[in-house]
């Protein structure tokens, strides 16, 4: 089976109920000392001056909210990761009208590329916060400063098919390690005239199709043909290019209509 790498959503849904966080139960437990550092940098600069916790994370005074949620993110509760992500991406998978055992298809082969937590599952049970991939946190620093040597790592013992849906942010956060088993496919949309070209919106919303469409699909995808053949399956033009730079993963254009 291959694996499915996401970005998290900008929104997030707090979670409701009486469970917390607890660091030993995410995926990749050799991960919990950043995320305690992580954890701690973030909590340290919402209960700080919010004056510079609004510069930092890139948020207004309307959005103070978004503050608070992370000064209680050791007591705020959990629910897993694809119920606290929101937005394009995440609609498009479509969550409720999965089977049962689609969902567990889902959970066991995608996981996130979260600012806070590193490398998690979709099932993985984390808070609502506010801390994207380009954040500079005081006495922590870059963001990919904390996780892309260990991120790195860990898809380097991976030898399925990863398939790479991260946005370049996140990308940064967790570089493919050279050589490895990758595809990053490339969603572009055809305009009226010229060339396609990436449109946010429906660049979220396709990724989210494909997502699905995995899930849906019978077989294991083990290789970059079965995967373009899935995309088709959707109605775009799949077009597999070499990779940028040997050892690279191998880019796949993926050109759609409007959604």
């Amino acid at each position: 089976m291959s694996i499915i790498l996401l970005p998290p959503s900008e929104g997030k849904t707090s979670a409701e109920g009486k469970s917390k966080l607890q660091l030993s139960k995410l995926s990749f437990s050799e991960l919990s000392p950043l995320r305690e550092k992580t954890i701690g940098g973030l909590i340290a600069l919402s209960n700080g001056s919010p004056a510079k916790a609004r510069t930092t994370l890139g948020v207004s005074a309307k959005q103070d909210w978004e503050i608070e949620r992370n000064q209680i993110l050791l007591t705020a509760p959990v629910a897993p990761a694809w119920q606290i992500y929101t937005g394009v991406l995440y609609d498009a998978i479509g969550f409720s009208s999965l089977t049962a055992a689609q969902m567990k298809k889902l959970t066991t082969m995608t996981f996130v590329q979260s600012a806070l937590f590193g490398l998690i599952s979709l099932a993985d049970n984390i808070p609502a916060y506010r801390l994207s991939g380009d954040t500079t946190l005081p006495k922590v620093g870059t963001m990919s400063s904390v996780w892309a040597k260990s991120t790195t790592e860990i898809l380097s013992d991976r030898e399925e098919l990863i398939i790479d849906l991260r946005s370049g942010m996140y990308v940064k956060l967790g570089p493919i390690p050279s050589g490895a088993n990758a595809v990053f496919p490339k969603i572009l949309q055809r305009m009226p005239s010229g060339p396609p070209k990436v449109v946010s919106h429906h660049n979220k919303a396709t990724k989210g199709r494909i997502v699905r469409a995995i899930v849906e699909s019978r077989g294991a995808i083990k290789s970059v043909e079965q995967l373009g053949s899935v995309i088709s399956a959707l109605g775009a033009d799949v077009v597999v290019k070499k990779a940028s730079k040997s050892g690279g993963p191998v880019t796949m254009e993926v050109v759609v209509d409007v959604l």
